[in-house]
């Protein structure tokens, strides 16, 4: 891993929303070979560029991710109709060429890998898992989380279980995990990965960063977390500053938070 340091730019503290990951309104959820991927209620839908929907995939529920590889789209789906685990809907596995059903599966969280293969992750009442389908499943790990394809497959897991188990992981060819540093977050946010492939981890509190390698370093230790309730995000702006945010609810309304955002600038150790 490359030597980084992270310096503190600003920090603020105020009370407002938690900072949830919201989609852009109108954004596709993937684009890929000029058809545009967007989601609705009920439908997923493939628009080429000229704004022509070339086809739609009606379904019970409602699209929140999808994912592109060999000319296919995985889409993620929420539902209170397919099962009695909150809002797991199903997973598409459609054509993207002209949205026919390739197969339909179960998972929660996705990712692309290259040659039409794709990661799908499920967690909760007792299941722990990432499988890995190109068509078929052809191999399966017992770790889930948030997936950083390139040169292999690494997870930044999220158990929700306190004490937690979580850790930053590599996957291997035949259901092997490489363990990596422990976390003390039961479900840290989505990371960030930065172009030589260093993953920084909002851990709690505390920014780490994990290199291809797993070997790990602590940027910042921003503030400690008490709260299991708290919300985090954390991001990279447009220009190339990483921003934190924490959102702890007050003791004496659950519904109002008090959010605390650090900006943070990288520089090579020594810079």
């Amino acid at each position: 891993m490359s030597s980084i340091r992270a310096v503190i730019l600003d920090h603020r503290r105020a009370d407002g929303l938690p900072p949830y990951e919201r989609p852009r309104p109108g954004a596709p959820l993937a684009r890929r070979d000029g058809i545009a991927v967007h989601g609705r209620t009920c439908a997923v839908t493939g628009v080429g560029a000229d704004g022509r929907t070339l086809w739609k995939h009606s379904f019970s529920g409602r699209p929140n991710a999808a994912h592109v590889s060999g000319g296919r789209v995985l889409v993620t789906t929420d539902s209170l109709e397919y099962t009695a685990w909150g809002h797991l809907g199903p997973a598409l596995l459609l054509d993207l060429a002209d949205g026919r059903l390739v197969a339909e599966l179960r998972g929660a969280r996705g990712a692309a890998r290259d040659g039409g293969r794709f990661l799908l992750g499920l967690e909760g009442y007792g299941i722990f898992e990432t499988r890995e389908y190109d068509g078929d499943e052809t191999d399966r790990w017992p770790s889930y989380g948030h997936y950083v394809v390139g040169s292999g497959v690494r997870v930044v897991e999220a158990d929700r279980n306190t004490p937690t188990r979580n850790r930053v992981v590599r996957l291997l060819p035949g259901g092997v995990v490489t363990p990596g540093p422990e976390l003390s977050d039961p479900q840290p946010p989505k990371p960030v990965v930065l172009p030589d492939g260093t993953v920084l981890v909002l851990d709690g509190g505390v920014l780490r960063a994990v290199g291809r390698d797993l070997g790990t370093t602590v940027l910042a230790e921003l503030k400690n977390v008490g709260d299991g309730r708290a919300i985090r995000t954390l991001h990279q702006d447009r220009e190339g500053r990483i921003v934190a945010s924490i959102a702890e609810p007050h003791a004496a309304d659950p519904a109002k938070y008090t959010v605390e955002t650090w900006t943070l600038r990288l520089s090579p150790t020594g810079a």
